[in-house]
Parts: C-alpha cells; structure tokens; sequence
C-alpha cells in the first residue's frame, strides 16, 4: 500500500470552533487520510493567551503565539481568529508561502474578498470559507459548484440563529423585543453586545458573499442595503400573525431584469420605474442585496425555520426551488463546514492541480435599494369616515402601486368615544422608490392619523 504525504495544518484561533476543529484533526486522523489522500497534522494552534480555558483538552504544546512563523511553514492553514486585522495579513501570508487557506470569517471575506482571491489565484492556492455563511448548512459550494451550469435568479436567507430566535419568540410567545434579546442572551444565543445581530451586519456580510457566488461577481458589505430588527415591536409581529404572515430577517440577492421590471415577466414583479441603469446582453439590469425584517406568508418553507436555525432559499431558472436547512452556528456544527473545506483543499494539494477559483463573469451592478422591487405590508391608523378607501387607493393608483390585499378593523376609545380604523395594506410587487414615495404620500393625507407600520413582504 502506498505510504500516505503528510501535509501540514496550522490552526489560528481556538475558540467555540477552533477547538472543536481541532478535535476532529487529533481523533479523526484515519478517516480524514482516507478521504484527503494525505495525512492532515495538525502542527500548531495560533492562539492569543496560552493559559485561556479550552472548550477541549488539546495539547500544550501545540499551541503558540507566533501566528506568522505558524502560517509560514503550513501546507493548509485555517483561519478562525475573526475580525479584520490580523487575520487578513496572516492569510496573506499563508498564501503568499503556498499554504491553502480555510476561513470561517464572514467579516474579512465580505469586506476584502477581492484581494483574497487576487492572492490565492496569483498564488494557485485554493481560499475557502463554508463556515463563513449559515454554519453547518452546505450551501456556498452547491452554489459554486452543483448550481454553476444553472442561472441562478434570487436567494433567500435566514442567515443569523439570534435574530430567528428573537423573532421566532416574539411570534409565538407574544414577547416583546427586549424580552426576547434577553432570553437569547440566557441561553447563549446572543451576545452582551448583540449589535452585529439584531442590527444586521452579520447578516449583510453573508448576503454580500451568496450574492458573490450566485451572480458571478464580487460583491462587498458596501453593495448590502441593510436594516436591523431592534425596531419590530409585538404589535408588528401580532399584526403579522393575524394577516397570515410572520416575520424574518431575510438577507435577500435578487437579480433585476429590465422585463421584469416592466411587465412582471420572468422575475414575478408586477410594477416597477426603470433605474436608469444599462442592462447587460442578457437584459439584467442589475442585482439588488439587501438585509431587513420581511413579512412571508406562513405556508413558505422559510416561515417554518424556527428557534437559532438557518435556511437558504434559491431559486434558479431550471434548478427551480432549493431550500438548505440547518443548524446555523455552533462548535460542532460550524467545525463540520471547516473540516470540508480542508479536505476539499487537501485533495486539490494531493492531486496537484490550482486551487478551486471563484467564477467572476457575470459581472452585474449592485443596484441601490430604491431600485429593489418587493411588496409592502403598511399599517395606518384612520379616521373612521365615508372616502377614506377611496382616497387612499386612488393614491396608491396615482403613485403606480397596485393593493393586493386591503383589511379595515373598527376600534372605538372608550374614554372619548370616538372611533377610528385600523386599515393594513399588502400591496403587488413594486420598485422600492414607488412604494417608498406612497407612504411618503399616505402621510399627507387628512384622513390619515398615523402610519403605525411599513416592513417588506417577499413570497406572495
């Protein structure tokens, strides 16, 4: 039997996941031989403080705080240190010296993909980063690979297990959004500081690479329209419920046709305004990332992701509806989506090839949010008077915003006696601008007491 290479793996970070990867590498040697072609060791655990407590017992003595001479003399290195600095120059390094690179971290590849591939394709070295998006789910490599003879046309995800928590306790408990964050916080699902969640960014960074892979072109954080949750209050959700909806946060990469936009062809929008953008050969006008609480309709698949679990929705032109479901973070899971890389990487060393590059010929703008085509679910508060429908459909009509669905609900003060309606409004698919200039219209109006709620709605 031909005696197996042994390639060299250098760990930096040995946190939740880090330790977990390392685990696999010492106890799952024989299995991971097998299906590499060459034994992985591990030779040395980069890590900050030598004397932090460990999630595993590892050996002392592989750990070190000379990050740099560690990558230096790696045939693969993983990178699972987070943050920008100095992770981006570790890996540089790395690939620089003819190590392939495994990374889980979402911020450094949404931020600074360009130059990441540019290194590791002048170097034939293969960068990949499955944990860096939606944890154990496998979706950026069936993206990349069992979809690259298909044309992918829209993604939807829920892409952050803290933000799904939240609102999935918030729907089916009634809590409020602070309640929620709490509870998340108790049992380890968010952090003291959930600012990267409940606000977006950790989803925007995800959203900006599927948007990457699914479209064929390199697109970054600053391509990513975004909108938290922190401001989805009970009412919001009760509101939902009772139309048939719940609500997610969705990071959503949706390519724009110029049919679409203009007869609701192709693409299933119904109304639109031209951006004024070119299209391509193809008739793309561009593709539209974004993050922000979405109203589906309870029968989508994505509607029944509950708790801290992640799925991806894809739709593709003959590929049709694909949904990924899984556990979205964590140790064990998160290690899962590393440890294929590595074997994935491993495999290209053995064999001898260039590493697994991006594909970048799509090439399509990133289109601003104004130019995103959705639905909108609004909430006003009215006076309880003869024409008020009529006078706000004539301006929906006015603004070329079609109503889809329209429900009035009768409510009287019991001090002043006065009655005033309730009236909630899901409109047909329109640009953003159009349905951002209604509201700003309804507003105006006299009949009009308040606007209480405006959130996207995707899926009808």
């Amino acid at each position: 039997m031909t005696e197996l290479r042994t390639l060299k793996v250098a760990l930096l970070g040995c946190g939740n996941v880090g330790a977990q990867v390392a685990r696999i590498l010492l106890d799952d040697a024989d299995m991971l031989a097998s299906r590499a072609g060459a034994r992985l060791k591990l030779v040395g655990i980069a890590v900050r403080n030598l004397d932090a407590p460990r999630e595993v017992e590892l050996p002392r003595g592989l750990f070190t705080t000379d990050a740099e001479t560690l990558v230096k003399d790696a045939d693969l290195v993983i990178e699972l240190m987070g943050g920008i600095e100095p992770a981006r120059t570790l890996i540089l390094t790395a690939m620089q010296n003819g190590a392939c690179v495994v990374t889980g971290n979402k911020a450094l590849v949404a931020k600074d993909g360009p130059t990441l591939h540019e290194e590791a394709d002048k170097a034939g070295v293969q960068l990949s980063y499955e944990a860096a998006v939606a944890g154990a789910i496998p979706i950026l490599r069936p993206i990349r690979d069992s979809l690259s003879g298909d044309r992918i046309t829209r993604v939807l995800g829920i892409v952050n297990g803290t933000t799904n928590f939240i609102l999935d306790q918030m729907d089916s408990t009634g809590a409020q959004f602070s309640d929620a964050l709490a509870q998340a916080q108790r049992l380890g699902y968010a952090e003291a500081d959930p600012t990267a969640d409940v606000e977006g960014y950790d989803a925007a960074s995800k959203a900006a690479i599927l948007a990457s892979l699914s479209f064929h072109t390199r697109f970054s954080l600053d391509d990513v329209y975004c909108e938290g949750i922190s401001s989805v209050t009970a009412a919001d959700i009760a509101a939902a419920k009772d139309a048939g909806f719940v609500i997610k946060l969705l990071a959503i990469a949706e390519k724009l046709t110029a049919a679409g936009m203009e007869t609701g062809t192709k693409t299933g929008m119904e109304t639109g305004t031209k951006t004024g953008t070119d299209t391509d050969a193809n008739g793309d006008i561009g593709v539209s990332v974004r993050v922000h609480p979405t109203l589906l309709p309870r029968e989508h698949p994505l509607a029944a992701v509950h708790g801290a679990f992640n799925a991806v929705f894809i739709e593709a032109e003959n590929a049709g509806e694909l949904m990924f479901y899984g556990q979205g973070a964590g140790g064990k899971p998160t290690a899962s989506a590393v440890m294929g890389d590595l074997v994935s990487a491993a495999r290209s060393i053995v064999l001898g090839g260039p590493g697994r590059a991006e594909t970048t010929t799509g090439q399509v703008v990133a289109l601003p949010i104004t130019a995103a085509v959705t639905s909108y679910y609004i909430g006003l508060d009215v006076a309880d008077q003869p024409g008020v429908l009529a006078k706000i459909a004539q301006l929906f009509a006015e603004h070329g915003v079609s109503i889809e669905i329209m429900r009035q609900t009768i409510h009287r003060d019991a001090d002043s006696n006065i009655e005033s309606a309730e009236l909630r409004i899901v409109t047909h698919r329109a640009s953003e601008a159009a349905l951002a200039a209604t509201v700003e219209a309804v507003k105006g109006l006299d009949v009009i007491n308040s606007v209480t709620s405006v959130l996207r709605v995707e899926g009808v």
